[in-house]
């Protein structure tokens, strides 16, 4: 399984020499729908081709361009190895492809950008959590998604309680043992300080100024984010940590239990049971914002008038239609958009457009059916000013 970033975002996006072929694919892992997947990607390859030609592409000329897509087709480990969708880039300069966890409708766009709105869901705010895996030996930051978790590798947090303490003053310097008492088995861990009362109280300030180096490690990566965070971690841990936290998306709800024994995913389908009502709540709280903001002229739900304030790094919340598509075309030195019924030459998705730069400037985005958008609506946005 490959990941999607921001900054694969940011690659794309970028204006590119020429005309761009973005292919969506829905694949299949297992049984005999996989036999399919280089069948259906060959027909959409011949729908790019014929995009191409319309668009006066030099007929000798696409053979050569859709080469690198091509040469998928003979890839055999390539098909071997698919996830729940794929997504392929092409331009004279730039050849991407990613196999993803979601499932895509099967879609060849060409045009002088990128299409890039499926990917969309991957990145927006809503579904994007952390969860902080933490026992006395280990520490681990996971980033995660609906679709996908991954371990975000952070250098200024210490490995665990013994290397955050390493570097004590030696009259604080902390004895340590294991021992085995009369019931079998082995005794936790006991760290003795100097003048610091018991062996309890002092294996407790220990953890705070651990889990406080902890906090401070975290800092400048959650610095300027919203997205909650999940902890794990056994019962008497989790209040300490609390104790010494200052991130203030913080869910109040953990992950009980020791986190070195859960694989990655089985830490994400625990923090997913907890976050999935929180993020819905936190959905619900943008929408009653928009409907208090109308009529001050901090809404919107126009789609010229949300892709020029989208350009302009106005909008703080972004609701968009899932699976529904605006063409046309922004000028960022007019500042003009202008929308057609059908897609024309040249023409981008203006929802892409809005979403994308909604992102890009560090605002929330919801990616929801059409239903749920005010108005029904194809996009509602709530601007910063």
């Amino acid at each position: 399984m490959d990941s999607f970033s921001s900054d694969d975002l940011r690659e794309l996006i970028k204006r590119q020499e020429g005309l761009c072929v973005s292919i969506f694919l829905q694949t299949y892992k297992t049984g005999p729908d996989v036999q399919q997947n280089p069948i259906r990607f060959k027909n959409l390859l011949g729908e790019a081709e014929e995009q191409l030609r319309k668009m006066g592409f030099r007929s000798n000329k696409v053979g050569s361009f859709l080469q690198p897509a091509r040469r998928l087709l003979r890839n055999t480990l390539f098909w071997q190895h698919q996830d729940d969708g794929l997504a392929v880039f092409l331009s004279p300069t730039l050849f991407r492809n990613f196999c993803l966890p979601s499932t895509f409708e099967d879609l060849a766009v060409v045009t002088d950008r990128f299409h890039v709105k499926p990917l969309i869901p991957l990145l927006g705010s809503w579904g994007k959590f952390y969860i902080l895996a933490l026992s006395q030996k280990k520490v681990r930051l996971l980033q995660g998604t609906h679709y996908k978790v991954f371990d975000v590798d952070i250098e200024e947090v210490p490995k665990g309680l013994a290397d955050a303490l390493k570097y004590d003053d030696p009259q604080r310097q902390l004895q340590f043992h294991t021992g085995t008492p009369s019931s079998g088995g082995k005794r936790p861990a006991i760290y003795h300080g100097q003048g610091v009362g018991t062996d309890e109280a002092q294996h407790k300030v220990n953890i705070l100024r651990y889990f406080q180096m902890v906090d401070s490690g975290l800092h400048e990566f959650l610095k300027g984010k919203h997205e909650p965070l999940v902890l794990a971690g056994v019962e008497y841990l989790l209040p300490i940590y609390r104790d010494a936290n200052s991130y203030q998306h913080l869910i109040d709800e953990g992950i009980s239990g020791n986190p070195d024994n859960l694989s990655a995913k089985e830490l994400h389908d625990q923090a997913w049971a907890i976050v999935e009502p929180f993020l819905l709540s936190a959905q619900q709280e943008d929408l009653n914002t928009y409907e208090n903001f109308k009529g001050t002229g901090r809404t919107s739900n126009d789609v010229k008038e949300v892709v020029q304030a989208a350009y302009h790094k106005r909008v703080a919340k972004l609701f968009v239609a899932l699976g529904l598509h605006k063409w046309g075309s922004f000028d960022p030195d007019t500042d003009t958009v202008k929308l057609h019924e059908e897609g024309k030459p040249g023409d981008e998705d203006l929802l892409d457009f809005a979403a994308v730069h909604t992102l890009l400037s560090g605002g929330t985005l919801h990616v929801v059916e059409q239903s749920l958008i005010p108005d029904n609506a194809p996009l509602a946005a709530i601007f910063r000013y």
